[in-house]
């Protein structure tokens, strides 16, 4: 395996911080987003596509391909910036973010996005999808993989919990769950608007076998997800401990930032000088 870049005075390396400048460029050209929840996201995003799934850019349909829902849709500007990098899709389309002309939107839309999976932002959903897509994996003998990215604001929804008890009736150990735990709400910390702890023993009694890594540390999130399945008989659960808004200072944890709109290029800039000193 490659080295990885020496880590930036902020603990992020050369590839975190120019991921997180394409997320803020993509903001200012549709002048909205969320910068917070795509964040927290980046690392967790760019490990899994890096070096975990299995997938063709050049066939986005390819039948062999592992299938990854990005379930918390509002974090789709880190997707968006993962799959562009990746080539499913021109450079050109992340500058017209939220734009009439271009394919990419403030939710991801499948069959509009090459890469994108399901059509998420209605949160609660996507675990529920990762089910079928499991199910229909065992059914055909296929021997693709499911990943589902949640966060935890998400798991406040019984249809959550509901789809987990589902997924370990049917010991899905081809099923992955990665939940985003950045403790953060749009208008508030997570455990102030509906407490989730003690959050990995109720993944375990829902019939999960369950692991806690740092969201932002690339060899913690290798280190998990080369373990995966972490049980033959179950399904598995990734609890991933990351901050919203990391990397830029006056985003990280602040509730203000979860979705700005009429952004200017003034803030862009601001966030961009924030970013190289953080």
């Amino acid at each position: 395996m490659t080295s990885e870049p020496a880590p930036q005075p902020g603990g992020l390396d050369a590839r975190s911080l120019a991921l997180r400048r394409t997320i803020i460029r993509m903001m200012a050209a549709g002048k909205r987003g969320h910068l917070g929840s795509a964040c927290s996201l980046v690392e967790i995003l760019r490990v899994l596509y890096d070096e975990v799934l299995r997938y063709d850019p050049a066939n986005p349909r390819w039948p062999l391909r592992d299938r990854c829902i990005l379930s918390k849709g509002h974090g789709c500007l880190a997707l968006y910036a993962i799959l562009a990098d990746k080539g499913f899709f021109p450079t050109e389309e992340l500058w017209k973010f939220c734009r009439a002309d271009g394919i990419l939107g403030g939710h991801p839309e499948h069959g509009k996005v090459p890469g994108v999976e399901a059509s998420t932002g209605s949160l609660g959903h996507g675990l529920a999808i990762g089910i079928g897509f499991a199910l229909h994996a065992r059914h055909e003998r296929a021997g693709h993989r499911v990943v589902v990215i949640m966060s935890d604001g998400e798991a406040n929804e019984g249809s959550v919990w509901e789809a987990a008890l589902c997924a370990a009736k049917h010991r899905l150990s081809h099923l992955t769950v990665l939940i985003d735990y950045n403790k953060q709400q749009s208008y508030g910390p997570t455990a102030e608007v509906c407490d989730l702890e003690p959050f990995a023993d109720k993944w375990r009694a829902f019939g999960f076998s369950v692991e806690e890594a740092d969201g932002h540390s690339l060899d913690a999130l290798r280190s998990v997800l080369g373990r995966v399945p972490l049980d033959p008989r179950r399904p598995s659960a990734i609890i991933c401990h990351t901050t919203k808004g990391k990397g830029i200072p006056v985003a990280e944890g602040n509730p203000e930032w979860h979705h700005k709109s009429k952004l200017t290029e003034e803030d862009a800039q601001g966030l961009l000088a924030a970013l190289e000193t953080a």
